[in-house]
This record gives C-alpha cells, structure tokens and sequence, in this order.
C-alpha cells in the first residue's frame, strides 16, 4: 500500500483507461472516411490521367489487345492494357513508347 492507496486496484484501474483509449483510437481509425485499406471501385479516366504510360495502340477489344500484349512481352517490353473512356488502350512507360510503336508497326516479330 502507498499512502493507503491498494496498489492493484490502481494499477488495473489505469490499465482499463489505457484499454479504454486503445479501442477509442482504432475504432475512430477503423470507422474514418477516406482512409480505409478496403480497395476502391476503380475507375474508367481518360487515356490522358495515366501519368508516365503512354498509348501505343488502340486494339479493337481486349482479345486483339492481349495479343499485341504477348508481342511487347516477347520484345522486353513491360506494357499495360486497359480501359478508357474511348476504348481498351495497350499503354506503355513513355520512354519505350517509340520502340513499342515500332514493334507493333513490324509485322515479322
């Protein structure tokens, strides 16, 4: 005893608080808007919000998408096919741009 305090009876007491200030705290985490880690939905933009990629080809669907694709890949070529606004869009980093181009123009590779 200090002071004619029981000491456990302190001690769990500021145990439970820090119980308590634990869980205030995750749940105002777990329950804030804006700043979940759930994925969102994504979203169709405009084939000119995808930062360093650029548009090297505009396939009909995503089968003939997927094929100039594997051409890329077969070439070294990391590259992206997705959806815009305007369609599907085989997008590549802008530096590769020119060399993509130039293989999907070459029919023989």
């Amino acid at each position: 005893m200090l002071g004619g305090i029981d000491n456990q009876l302190f001690l769990t007491s500021f145990g439970g608080f820090f119980a308590l200030i634990f869980l205030i705290v995750m749940l105002k985490w777990a329950f804030a808007r804006g700043k979940s880690v759930v994925e969102r939905p994504s979203r169709i933009g405009d084939e000119s919000e995808y930062g360093m990629l650029e548009s090297v080809a505009e396939p009909l669907n995503h089968i003939e998408g997927q094929v100039l694709k594997e051409k890329l890949k077969k070439s070294g070529i990391k590259s992206n096919l997705v959806q815009t606004t305007s369609g599907p869009r085989l997008m590549v980093f802008k530096s590769e741009a020119g060399i993509a181009r130039s293989i999907l123009e070459n029919p023989e590779i």
